[in-house]
C-alpha cells in the first residue's frame, strides 16, 4: 500500500518534497563560480560551458586581477586573452566571447550588466543558463538554472520528462515557487556531486529516494 502511495504522486507533490528536503541539506548554497562583480560572473559562467566550476575559478582567479575592468577586456589582445582562458577548454570562442561582450555591455548598456532575459541574451555568447544565472543570483528574480545536474536530477525526480534545458525550465517554472528556483537549481548542484551522480547514484544514502521515480522504477 505504501508503495502505491508513492508511484501515485503527483509532479506537484514530488517537488514539495523535492524543495523541503533539498532545503534541509543545503540550506546555505550558493554558486560555487566566485566573482566580485556582476560581469565576472557572467563571465564565469561563460568560461564554465563544458568545464567544471572548480577550474573555471582558478583561471578566474589571476584573469580578473589582469583584466580588472570591462575596458580591459574590451581592448584585450584576443590571442593573450586566448591563452588565458585556455585551461577552460573552447578558448578561441570564448576569448572572443568575453571581448564582445566587455565591448558590447561599454557600448549599449554604460557598463552595467542588463537585468533582463531578452537583453541578456543579445550578449554574444550567452543562453538561457547563463542569463538564468545571472537573474537569479545577480538581481534576485525567478529563474531556473537548468545545468546538467538539474536536468539530471529533476529527470530522476519526474518533475520532467524532457532533457532539453529550456523545456526542462519551462518545466520547473509550473512546479516550483519562483521565489525558491533560483535556490533550488544549485541545490540540485550540490546534490548531483554529493548523492545523485551521473554514474553510480547513492541511492542507498539518498534521503530523496522515498519518493524518486527512477528509484520506485
Amino acid at each position: 500500500m505504501e508503495t502505491e502511495k508513492k508511484i501515485r504522486l503527483t509532479r506537484k507533490k514530488r517537488a514539495e518534497l523535492a524543495v523541503a528536503e533539498l532545503e534541509r541539506l543545503y540550506p546555505d548554497v550558493e554558486c560555487t563560480l566566485v566573482y566580485d562583480k556582476p560581469y565576472e560572473l557572467m563571465f564565469s559562467a561563460r568560461l564554465a560551458a563544458q568545464c567544471t566550476d572548480a577550474r573555471v575559478n582558478i583561471v578566474t582567479r589571476t584573469l580578473f586581477v589582469k583584466y580588472p575592468d570591462l575596458k580591459a577586456f574590451a581592448e584585450a589582445d584576443i590571442a593573450e586573452l586566448e591563452q588565458d582562458v585556455k585551461p577552460c577548454g573552447f578558448y578561441r570562442t570564448k576569448a572572443k566571447s568575453l571581448k564582445e561582450m566587455a565591448q558590447r555591455l561599454l557600448d549599449d548598456f554604460g557598463g552595467e550588466v542588463p537585468d533582463t532575459m531578452e537583453e541578456l541574451l543579445s550578449l554574444p555568447g550567452i543562453g538561457r543558463k547563463t542569463a538564468n544565472l545571472v537573474l537569479g543570483d545577480i538581481y534576485r528574480k525567478p529563474a531556473v538554472v537548468t545545468d546538467t545536474h538539474c536536468i539530471r536530477i529533476t529527470n530522476r525526480l519526474g518533475l520532467t520528462d524532457n532533457t532539453e534545458p529550456a523545456k526542462v525550465e519551462n518545466d520547473l517554472r509550473k512546479l516550483l515557487p519562483p521565489e525558491i528556483s533560483n535556490k533550488f537549481c544549485h541545490q540540485t548542484v550540490e546534490f548531483g556531486r554529493d548523492i545523485c551522480r551521473a554514474r553510480s547514484p547513492k541511492c542507498n544514502v539518498c534521503t530523496l529516494s522515498s519518493f524518486c521515480r527512477a528509484k520506485q522504477r
